[in-house]
């Protein structure tokens, strides 16, 4: 996962952030994303899509949760990846209110 990341931090500069998180026994992993729009999400899965179906063996996906609104399109790739990489499904969760502060590092 240390390689994709530097991958995708080298080859998305629109992404605001690409964080991946482990549980405690290493079971299960956590990626979250922030995107700045769908079009920024739609070139992520262009770009490192490809890199996911080497490691794809290794992974059950359980769920891919969409915070914001994207197109109809874009939801049913998204529900191809999940297919792909296991039984998961796709949630999109469309805001209601709220703001972020993203900082750099």
């Amino acid at each position: 996962m240390a390689d994709l990341t530097e991958f995708v931090e080298a080859n998305e500069p629109r992404l605001l952030a690409y964080n991946v998180y482990f549980s405690d026994d290493g079971t299960r992993m956590t990626v979250l994303h922030i995107n700045p729009d769908s079009a920024s999400l739609e070139f992520h899965m262009n770009v490192a899509g490809p890199k996911f179906r080497p490691i794809g063996e290794f992974i059950n996906m359980l769920a891919i949760d969409v915070y914001g609104q994207p197109d109809d399109a874009l939801v049913d790739r998204l529900r191809q990846k999940a297919e792909m990489l296991g039984s998961g499904s796709v949630r999109v969760h469309e805001l209601h209110a709220g703001f972020a502060r993203l900082l750099a590092r």
